[in-house]
């Protein structure tokens, strides 16, 4: 019989309130590492426990050595990397016990698929629509921003940190950093996706925009119906792929409805709003079960985001923004209040301090303040 006591590796944005509350109802025992003391999922009546370890950007070694203390003391059965510091939980594949399983690639095939140009290349040599990339300083790179719009990023960013555009008129373009790229503006619509994978087999995908940003990040986002070109494109690249877990992909959809993917999040992403919880939760406690998982329809949202977001706005001047934010703030469901499981939502402002207080004192977004201890970006060696 399966032990049913799952690690979350990190606490601290909404999507793991989901996947815990989801866990929860298929009787897992859920424990939560972060190297913050308060986050979101700390007050949560889901998590049975929240342990403090070392932010992987300082110490990848020790990170990982707790998580293995963490795997051993607590009995877990199920690892669940939840946002950026996945970069690091993946070399947990090779070192943890047959009867563990970490979701998701192993190390070499995550580093591959998140990073922003062996992406682009994989999809290529499989005839698939991506806009052409290069490394910023070739000859390829330097041609291609003479002759159209470009977007500089690095390889490995998140959070849309170091995100740039290039007009075609504008000067040389200034490497912000080691390993950015350049790849070509697509015009058309943002669209992200949700996939589960078994086995490389595609279980349930969800295709969502977003409806209010904070900064390049989707704080309120919708789903969308008519996706059978963006499925495609996920099927046949997929069928590549061989592990259990997480897939996500952003695409843009130009006017003739042709999904260019600019990036690959092998891992959790918010698209897990949109999966049914019990049902998610019966399939964590089943992963062989190839079965689809049923999908929520609506809007979903980060409340307090969309309400900063909107006094953002209104401060700017930009009233007309700010009404159209204060309308999705309430017709939008939010994905961190619940009644059986309150204290999330009603204590949010402490609980997400660690992360809101850098981004006050340091003028940073709040996008950077809740990665840069985990996300291999900001590694400080």
């Amino acid at each position: 019989m399966i032990k049913k006591v799952a690690l979350l590796t990190l606490g601290r944005f909404p999507k793991a309130l989901t996947l815990a509350r989801a866990l929860k109802t298929s009787g897992w025992r859920v424990i939560v590492a972060d190297p913050f003391k308060w986050h979101l999922c700390r007050a949560s009546n889901a998590v049975a426990k929240s342990i403090v370890v070392t932010p992987p950007t300082e110490d990848a070694d020790a990170f990982i050595n707790d998580l293995l203390t963490i795997i051993n003391q607590e009995n877990i059965s199920l690892v669940l990397p939840i946002s950026e510091e996945s970069h690091y939980v993946s070399a947990l594949t090779q070192r943890v016990a047959g009867d563990v399983l970490v979701m998701g690639p192993d190390e070499d095939t995550y580093r591959e698929l998140h990073h922003k140009l062996r992406f682009i290349e994989r999809a290529e040599k499989l005839a698939l629509p991506v806009p052409e990339t290069y490394m910023l300083g070739s000859v390829r790179a330097t041609r291609l921003a003479t002759l159209r719009e470009t977007i500089i990023k690095p390889t490995g960013g998140c959070s849309g940190v170091g995100v740039r555009r290039h007009a075609v008129s504008d000067r040389p373009i200034v490497a912000t950093g080691d390993g950015d790229i350049v790849q070509a503006a697509v015009q058309g619509q943002l669209m992200s996706s949700f996939s589960i994978l078994v086995h490389g087999n595609l279980v349930s995908t969800a295709v969502y925009e977003g409806a209010v940003f904070s900064g390049s990040v989707a704080i309120c986002f919708r789903r969308v119906q008519d996706t059978s070109a963006i499925e495609e494109w996920i099927g046949r690249f997929t069928s590549e792929l061989s592990y259990t877990g997480f897939i996500a992909f952003d695409f843009i959809v130009d006017k003739s409805g042709v999904p260019w993917a600019i990036e690959c999040n092998p891992r959790l992403t918010s698209g897990v709003h949109f999966l049914e919880p019990r049902a998610l939760g019966r399939w964590l406690s089943d992963r062989e079960d190839t079965a689809t998982i049923a999908q929520l329809d609506g809007v979903y949202q980060w409340a307090y985001s969309t309400l900063t977001e909107a006094y953002s706005q209104l401060f700017k001047g930009q009233a007309r923004e700010f009404i159209r934010h204060l309308k999705q703030l309430f017709s939008a469901k939010d994905v961190v209040f619940s009644w059986r499981d309150p204290l999330p939502f009603l204590l949010m402002t402490p609980l997400s301090w660690p992360i809101l207080w850098p981004a006050i004192r340091e003028g940073i977004s709040l996008g950077e303040a809740s990665q840069r201890d985990i996300a291999p970006h900001w590694h400080r060696e």
